[in-house]
């Protein structure tokens, strides 16, 4: 399992803003689709500069066009036995 910071690491590889507070969602123990239902219900209760961090056994092909839609920008890597997202808004 990859520590915080190694998710750290790897979303340093990305366009994901560091800068910003980081709110860590692990959903890798959940079935479909309850890991899209409990990302799109977690974001709108974030304070708009803090980073969704998503960490799931699967890139979350489902989720991205939900976060096109609503205007949140993304990144996804590989870390070690997880696939990490960051999710944030870009207006923010």
């Amino acid at each position: 399992m990859a520590t915080t910071t190694d998710w750290h690491a790897h979303l340093s590889e990305t366009g994901v803003p560091l800068d910003r507070e980081r709110e860590l969602l692990d959903v890798r123990e959940l079935g479909p689709p309850d890991p899209l239902v409990e990302t799109l219900e977690t974001l709108p209760d974030l304070a708009d500069d803090v980073v969704l961090v998503q960490v799931n056994d699967r890139a979350p092909q489902h989720l991205y066009p939900k976060l096109d839609d609503r205007g949140y920008e993304y990144a996804t890597v590989e870390a070690d036995n997880a696939v990490v997202t960051g999710i944030w808004d870009a207006d923010a």
